[in-house]
C-alpha cells in the first residue's frame, strides 16, 4: 500500500484506498466492482490509472485482499473541514466518521498523501510517515 501510494503520489494520480478493520463495509463494497485479489503494488497502481473504469472510486481492502474497486463512499458534512478539500478527502473523512476503517488518500491536484481515521484527517505525509501511521493504527491491540 505504501509503495503504491508513493508511486501514485509521484504521478499525481488520485487514489482512495480503504482498509477495513472490524466494521463491515459490505454496503460500500456493493457500490463497486468485485475484484477479490491479493493486494499488490501493481494492482493498486493499475486500479487508479486515469481514464480507466475503476479509477474514480475507492478501492476497499479486507484483510490482505482487494475486495472491490470503484466504490462510492459517503461524504463528510463536517463544517470544520477546510473548504478547499476535494471530494476524495471528504469521502475519506465521511467513511471514517461512520466506520472504523482507515483511508489513505492521494490528491490528484497536488500528489499529497493523507490518511483519515475516526473522522480525522492527517495531511502532507511522506511515504515513511504513512508507513509508521499505518503500522501504529493496524497493530494488534494487546489486552491487559
Amino acid at each position: 500500500i505504501v509503495r503504491a501510494t508513493r508511486e501514485l503520489s509521484l504521478r499525481k494520480t488520485g487514489a482512495l484506498i480503504v482498509i477495513a478493520r472490524e466494521a463491515s463495509l459490505r454496503n460500500y463494497i456493493e457500490t463497486g466492482t468485485r475484484i477479490s485479489a491479493r493486494v499488490t503494488y501493481e494492482l493498486l497502481c493499475t486500479i487508479f490509472t486515469p481514464q480507466t473504469p475503476l479509477h474514480d472510486g475507492a478501492c476497499i481492502i479486507v484483510r490482505e485482499e482487494i475486495v472491490a474497486a470503484g466504490c462510492v463512499l459517503p461524504l463528510s458534512e463536517n463544517p470544520m473541514l477546510p473548504a478547499a478539500l476535494g471530494m476524495r478527502h471528504k469521502a475519506a473523512v465521511g467513511l471514517t466518521e461512520e466506520t472504523d476503517a482507515v483511508v489513505v488518500i492521494v490528491s490528484e491536484e497536488t500528489g499529497g498523501i493523507s490518511i483519515s481515521v475516526r473522522g480525522n484527517l492527517r495531511r502532507k505525509l511522506d511515504p515513511q510517515t504513512l508507513r509508521e501511521a499505518l503500522e501504529e493504527i493496524m497493530a494488534p491491540r494487546v489486552q491487559s
